[in-house]
């Protein structure tokens, strides 16, 4: 126990304590970081049902005063208990609305939340490939588990959103629809970090977006895995699959309107072009606006069948082109600034003439993230890859900066294969 730190029995909580530690794993309670300020008599109830005591930090809150106090060491912790999911309805004006009412500012650096990520990661990838082979297999989804599944990786992106997103640049191949599935369920949480959307709210948008494709293991996998240009009756059954995603959500628990629109209308355009209903403009939900963009950023820097994947500021270009037609415009936009003008993964030549690859952003400097370098400057693969921070660099003797944007596999590099 650390001199800030006082060991109080929960029934002695009050609002405006700042609880730092419980005497269980904060693992499986529905407290997102480790470290809550206590801001309602619902957050005391809940750590009522989770704990016999709890530690407070006495620097950081209400200290607790005279008898109150209690310690209890020889009192034997609760057992974790499993959680039911705590989904909550948001109306679409109540989600524009929260816009900007969080705030996320980088509370662990890169390296340090690496390992986390790397953990959370390897959950969630493991958990969607389950989900998914259910799916394909004829088994029900346990929608109560998604939400759960997603939070850990939630979490990681909130402490440090690079961290996850490096990892999941690097994650190895396999099949599309897993991969897909786990990158658009980060980058969904990633948007709604960016933009300052409440934490609970970010857990939504993640779980959502992990089913957005979900239908699609319901059709034929003929058809998901031709490289022909689809006929009428082709685009007609694979057009089925957001209708076929529905069913089995809906089948696997109730879910809130929010995240089912989500997977609803992640294929209805701005100007009313898109499917399964037409809809156009504002009758498309905000996260379904949110979705579309999310599910094409991904599927375009993807390898599909039919497609090679593209270079992420290509991806991103589209993406633009089609503002106000396809996709909504301040999404675009809010999209642009949260992935970077040089996202992470993304291959870089730089001024120097080596290349390297973007491992994270500087904030502050949008043209100057942090790289790693992986060739010298005649293109030959270094033996020790060495970090460089382009913020820190351009303020040197010897200025090194991005001079342009690569394709994928260009100089037969492969980031996946030079990491893994």
């Amino acid at each position: 126990m650390t001199l800030d730190e006082r060991k109080l029995a929960v029934n002695e909580l009050k609002v405006g304590m700042y609880v730092c530690r419980l005497d269980r794993p904060w693992e499986g309670t529905p407290f997102l970081l480790q470290g809550v300020m206590i801001e309602s008599e619902d957050d005391i109830r809940t750590f009522d049902g989770l704990c016999a005591y709890v530690f407070v930090d006495v620097e950081r809150g209400l200290a607790p005063v005279g008898p109150a106090l209690q310690l209890l060491d020889a009192a034997p912790p609760k057992p974790a208990a499993p959680l039911k999911p705590r989904w909550r309805a948001y109306g679409n004006d109540e989600i524009s609305a929260l816009q900007g009412a969080a705030t996320y500012p980088e509370q662990i650096e890169f390296e340090q939340e690496l390992p986390q990520a790397r953990e959370a990661h390897a959950q969630a990838a493991a958990f969607a490939e389950r989900v998914l082979d259910d799916v394909r297999e004829g088994r029900a989804v346990a929608v109560e588990e998604v939400r759960s599944a997603v939070e850990p990786m939630v979490r990681s992106l909130v402490r440090n959103a690079d961290a996850f997103l490096w990892l999941d640049a690097l994650r190895a191949r396999g099949a599309y629809e897993y991969r897909h599935a786990l990158s658009c369920s980060a980058l969904a949480a990633a948007f709604g970090r960016h933009v300052g959307l409440p934490q609970e709210l970010l857990i939504d948008m993640a779980s959502g977006a992990l089913l957005l494709d979900v239908g699609k293991l319901r059709l034929d996998p003929d058809l998901l895995g031709s490289s022909a240009a689809y006929d009428d009756d082709a685009r007609r059954r694979m057009r089925a699959h957001v209708e076929q995603g529905l069913a089995i959500v809906d089948a696997g628990g109730a879910v809130p309107e929010h995240v089912r629109d989500m997977i609803r209308t992640h294929h209805e355009w701005i100007d009313g072009g898109g499917y399964p209903r037409r809809l156009e403009g504002d009758a498309i939900p905000l996260l379904g606006r949110v979705a579309a963009v999310v599910d094409a950023y991904d599927a375009m820097t993807s390898e599909r069948p039919h497609q090679p994947a593209a270079a992420q500021h290509i991806a991103l270009q589209s993406l633009y082109r089609g503002r106000g037609s396809q996709f909504a415009a301040e999404i675009v936009e809010q999209f642009m600034q949260c992935m970077s003008v040089y996202p992470i993964g993304a291959l870089v030549e730089l001024s120097s003439g080596e290349v390297a690859i973007v491992t994270a952003q500087n904030a502050a400097r949008r043209l100057q993230p942090r790289v790693m370098v992986l060739t010298d400057p005649d293109k030959q693969v270094l033996s020790q890859f060495h970090s460089l921070d382009l913020m820190v660099r351009a303020n040197s003797d010897d200025p090194v900066r991005i001079a342009s944007a690569l394709a994928p596999g260009a100089y037969g590099l492969d980031p996946v294969d030079l990491f893994l």
